[in-house]
């Protein structure tokens, strides 16, 4: 195993992939900006819902973030141009990550992939070839890798695709429920719309997808299938694309492609200049025990994190917890109706609190669902009320509907929220049973 993952190949697929990945980084910071995505999520709001534990992180909420876009743009432009690699990727991952972990009202799985990329990329040697780093230092210059990263990048998309597979299979997504509820709001689109209502192109969809999640990592890997399973990739993305609206996503999955097809094919079509790479007589690379070790654990995280909830009670698809981090992808329509009850402990009296002073529509949609936007909201009521120099306890009553089904009763109205700690890795006992 050490020799097979040591082993000099060429490198041509991670050279092209660090082009088009640092030119979707570019697109993807540049575009928040662009779209009104920068201004919806991070300036306009009062206060961002980070991930629990990452409170610092909104002392860089407002009008600062255009420019932390902007330079994270620019670190995408390094990326793609292989200058300063190393910290240009590094310097991304990490601007990255912050506005990650700073905000979860506009959750999207792409954006922690995206934040998991950038991070194995930084190990990756991907400047060793057509980047400017070569350029300016040409003893840099190599025409191959070891096999462990191209395995790397592959072992991360199959947990990530057979993980998105697995989580399907319940109730709602193979009766197409789901699927129609997902279809619903494309009523009005193009020449597709009225198609996209039809039940059978709802359980076509949703088995559809149970099916390339689960199949489409074997496909390409297996040469006689792989021409066949890249067409049907394409597809499947560009659907994805046009009907979700899911920025870079589709386009990045696209690319992941360059580490299945020959190197040699890969050369041809990109780099016709780079030289053929002849692997025989090349000594095995011989990587840092550290870093071995630590991708290894990486990987061994990476499965654990999907496999949490089944060891938190009640549904995940009630409670959330275990969701995130997860490759739970479009999996359920959530709706909910939620009231915040703040009382006063000297007096007893309830004090009126107006949603729209303290969250955005979006903001609210998310604390009437989400179990931890709930438990942060009601934290910082008591905080708001506290800098009043009242001391107050603050009660959740929420009714949620799951994949369109009647509202149940989701959180216990006696139980002062305010006053738990959060349960990181078990069940809040304030919520309530899904049965």
């Amino acid at each position: 195993m050490k020799q097979f993952l040591n082993k000099p190949i060429d490198n041509s697929g991670l050279i092209v992939f660090r082009i088009l990945f640092g030119l979707l980084c570019f697109l993807e910071s540049a575009g928040a900006i662009a779209t009104g995505w920068v201004r919806r999520n991070l300036v306009e709001p009062e206060a961002t819902f980070n991930f629990i534990g990452f409170d610092f992180l909104q002392v860089l909420q407002g009008p600062y973030m255009y420019w932390h876009y902007a330079i994270m743009s620019l670190f995408g432009i390094g990326i793609m141009l292989g200058y300063k690699y190393r910290w240009s990727v590094l310097a991304f991952t990490l601007m990255w990550t912050c506005t990650y972990l700073m905000q979860k009202s506009s959750y999207n799985n792409h954006y922690y992939l995206l934040m998991l990329l950038s991070a194995l990329m930084a190990v990756l040697p991907a400047n060793r070839y057509a980047s400017l780093d070569v350029k300016f230092n040409p003893s840099l210059k190599s025409l191959s890798m070891p096999n462990w990263c191209r395995w790397l990048i592959i072992s991360q998309l199959f947990i990530v695709y057979t993980f998105a597979s697995i989580a399907k299979f319940y109730p709602d997504w193979l009766d197409g429920s789901v699927m129609a509820l997902l279809m619903k709001s494309k009523s009005h689109y193009f020449l597709v719309g009225e198609l996209l209502q039809q039940k059978a192109i709802h359980y076509f969809l949703s088995y559809g997808g149970i099916l390339f999640d689960g199949l489409i990592i074997p496909a390409l890997l297996y040469k006689p299938t792989r021409k066949f399973a890249f067409f049907i990739s394409i597809f499947f993305h560009l659907f994805n694309s046009f009907i979700f609206h899911i920025g870079i996503f589709p386009y990045l999955s696209l690319a992941f492609s360059l580490f299945f097809f020959d190197a040699e094919t890969i050369r041809k079509l990109f780099l016709k200049k780079k030289p053929s790479f002849n692997p025989e007589g090349k000594k095995a690379f011989k990587p840092a025990p550290i870093l071995m070790t630590g991708l290894i654990i990486y990987l061994i995280i990476q499965v654990a994190l999907p496999l949490r909830h089944h060891f938190i009670q009640d549904d995940v698809l009630w409670t959330e917890e275990g969701h995130r981090l997860s490759w739970r992808m479009m999996l359920r329509a959530k709706s909910g109706s939620t009231t915040y009850t703040v009382i006063d402990k000297a007096t007893n009296n309830a004090i009126p609190v107006n949603l729209n002073d303290f969250l955005s529509k979006k903001q609210q949609r998310t604390a009437s669902t989400k179990p931890d936007v709930m438990w942060q909201f009601a934290h910082r009521l008591k905080q708001h009320f506290a800098k009043e120099g009242k001391d107050v306890s603050v009660f959740v009553k929420a009714y949620v509907s799951v994949n369109g089904k009647p509202r149940k009763q989701f959180t216990d109205p006696t139980v002062d929220i305010a006053s738990l700690p959060w349960r990181r890795f078990a069940h809040s006992e304030w919520l309530l049973p899904s049965k």
